[in-house]
């Protein structure tokens, strides 16, 4: 069982290879999804963050807010920092969990682990290949205002709280440029499969 970690930056096209690999017959683990999951109300996690930054990160329905949360942590390395040491330990476990489950029901499945913040937290993890979805910074940008629907500032704001770009290049086996048409950034998905596949050479 191949185990591909796929990273980028926000906003940088790295859903969308994961949609195309999912098509082609990947299983998709989704670091945001478990990260959403391990956040549930009740959740140890949840727990941890009210006490960390307060009531007021929660929902009346129980459910975190996390515009709030997010608004408290984005632009403040210290305190995002505290965010990520309550929350990693959780979504690795369970994305082990994952990992695990899914080689049990096909030994020859290709997983692909979708994850933001791989540099920050997991690159040292034995996966078989790093590909990384690459797009400057004004572009994701461009995006995060035309299409998320944020202000510019803030916008600015999520991409600075991240890793600077050259770290994820510099880890990755594989680099997909995304900054071009989508059928640019699907045909290189596509190589990438053959290649997962055995059916073209690296």
């Amino acid at each position: 069982m191949p185990l591909i970690a796929l990273t980028g930056g926000i906003a940088s096209g790295k859903s969308t290879i994961a949609t195309r690999l999912a098509e082609h017959g990947a299983v998709i683990v989704d670091a945001d999804r478990i990260v959403r999951d391990v956040q549930a109300p009740g959740s140890p996690v949840l727990g941890r963050i009210v006490a960390e930054f307060g009531a007021d990160m929660v929902r009346p329905d129980g459910e975190l807010d996390r515009a709030a949360l997010g608004s408290r942590v984005f632009g403040d390395p210290e305190a995002l920092g505290r965010l990520n040491a309550l929350v990693h330990p959780a979504v690795k476990a369970e994305s082990q969990r994952r990992f695990a489950a899914a080689l049990q029901r096909d030994p020859a499945a290709v997983v692909v682990y979708d994850v933001p913040l791989l540099v920050e937290a997991r690159a040292d993890d034995p996966w078989d290949l790093i590909v990384v979805a690459d797009a400057p910074a004004p572009v994701r940008e461009e995006r995060l205002v035309l299409q998320r629907g944020l202000a510019r500032d803030e916008a600015r704001k999520r991409i600075a709280s991240q890793v600077p770009d050259e770290q994820r290049r510099a880890i990755a086996d594989v680099l997909i440029d995304t900054s071009g048409t989508l059928d640019d950034t699907l045909r290189q998905t596509d190589r990438l499969w053959k290649r997962l596949r055995g059916e073209e050479r690296a």
